[in-house]
């Protein structure tokens, strides 16, 4: 049965490639689990892959492709869900574009980047070697619901995983360390030096004010961003692990928060697999992005940077990673309200676009919410920008020929946008879409 799901799988993907011009990411795991809901473990139990799970709101695609790239430096065979598919029907058609015909899977590891809410329902057709925890952010909400729910999702399937499952997990956040410490799972923790902790106020985008053992309020000594640092409860004692990031990993990507990314895939990389720090350090220096994560693009003979930012912290990193580079900012921003990035807009009020205003140069904004989001910055403005400088464009292609039209020689186009959104623009760019 199952050698004949992946057959026919791969015979979908191909048309699926033909006709559509994309890579047939999803259609056939949506297929194989119709016809056989057991069809992803049914495969994995019959292979003796590593299974390693990257799951969080944000940087699963940056951080499976880092540990990707850092794997088969060091010769470690390595397949993934490669374009952000992260659902059950993505995973299934991984192991369909993977596996050969009887099935086998020649490879050392897979790598499965998981949404939220599947964590769970994947957890229970597979038990995985290795789960990454990242973040948790509000995301999605009219979805998702809050964050305390997914939580909770991800704390029941933690305890029915066996003890032989490791766990990585973002030490710098309250709510995963606790998730962790109550799982009973070998935990080894990854976070950021002190010396990146720069913040003592909160911001707007916090999402874990209190402890998650007696619900006190926490005291936050520093942070990085949200509600990531140094942290203590004073009520019940609950804090920090204590634990030693490794230092000096670098990337040529912007932004505090692919640091994050970087020490999640270098210590599973050191812990696990036994990787040298001075490998990995050395290896990382030829590391390009995934699609849509800061990558460079080529339109009409001028570069762009596509920047996905898809919630509040999201977003918030992705304007401070380019306004940290202290140059004047030519910026397309890009909101949808389909059904990847959730119906629910409200969000953009707590991004902080007040930050950007001194240094745009240009602001152009499209999508479906082109409106909501012309009128959260035209509340972020003390004054109006030049006319000139903004530009309102309900159709996309239309936005990103005038946003380049007005981009001045040898400069860039930051494209902050959401998930559907992204796709487009690469579309647009590329003539090729992701399927």
């Amino acid at each position: 049965m199952d050698s004949s799901l992946i057959s026919a799988g791969k015979f979908i993907s191909f048309i699926s490639r033909t006709i559509t011009q994309g890579n047939g990411s999803t259609w056939p795991g949506h297929i194989a689990l119709k016809l056989n809901n057991n069809f992803i473990h049914d495969v994995v139990k019959k292979n003796s892959t590593k299974i390693i799970f990257i799951a969080g709101t944000n940087g699963k695609t940056t951080t499976s492709t880092l540990l990707r790239f850092l794997l088969e430096k060091n010769n470690i065979r390595v397949f993934q869900n490669e374009s952000g598919a992260n659902l059950l029907n993505g995973v299934a058609s991984s192991i369909i574009q993977h596996a050969n015909l009887s099935g086998k899977l020649p490879y050392d590891v897979a790598l499965f980047e998981t949404d939220e809410n599947t964590l769970p329902l994947l957890a229970k057709q597979i038990s995985p070697d290795v789960i990454i925890f990242l973040n948790l952010f509000r995301d999605q909400l009219d979805r998702y619901g809050e964050v305390n729910t997914i939580a909770s999702k991800w704390q029941t399937a933690l305890n029915k995983l066996p003890k032989t499952t490791n766990l990585f997990v973002n030490g710098d956040d309250p709510e995963l360390s606790y998730i962790a410490q109550q799982s009973g799972l070998k935990t080894h923790y990854f976070g950021l030096e002190e010396k990146y902790m720069s913040k003592k106020e909160m911001t707007h985008d916090v999402d874990f004010l209190y402890c998650p053992n007696c619900h006190h309020k926490l005291t936050f000594k520093k942070t990085t961003y949200s509600h990531m640092g140094d942290f203590v409860c004073s009520h019940c004692g609950y804090k920090k692990a204590d634990f030693k990031p490794i230092a000096d990993l670098s990337i040529p990507l912007l932004g505090i928060y692919n640091l994050y990314n970087t020490q999640a895939a270098a210590t599973v990389v050191k812990d696990l697999f036994g990787i040298q720090i001075n490998v990995i350090q050395e290896n990382l220096k030829s590391f390009k992005p995934a699609f849509g994560r800061q990558e460079i693009l080529s339109y009409r003979n001028k570069n762009v940077m596509i920047l996905l930012s898809k919630n509040p912290a999201g977003f918030n990193q992705s304007l401070n990673a380019i306004i940290e580079t202290k140059q004047k900012l030519n910026v397309l921003l890009v909101l949808n309200d389909r059904i990847p990035d959730g119906r629910d807009v409200s969000w953009i009020w707590d991004v902080d676009f007040e930050n950007l205003i001194p240094q745009a140069e240009t602001i152009t904004i499209s999508g479906d919410r082109v409106y909501d989001m012309g009128l959260r910055i035209k509340y972020a403005q003390e004054q109006m920008i030049e006319e000139r400088k903004l530009k309102i464009e309900e159709d996309l292609t239309e936005a990103l020929d005038t946003a380049i039209q007005i981009l001045p020689e040898n400069k860039t186009l930051y494209v902050l946008c959401t998930y559907s959104a992204m796709l487009e623009m690469r579309k647009i760019i590329t003539g090729k879409k992701i399927s």
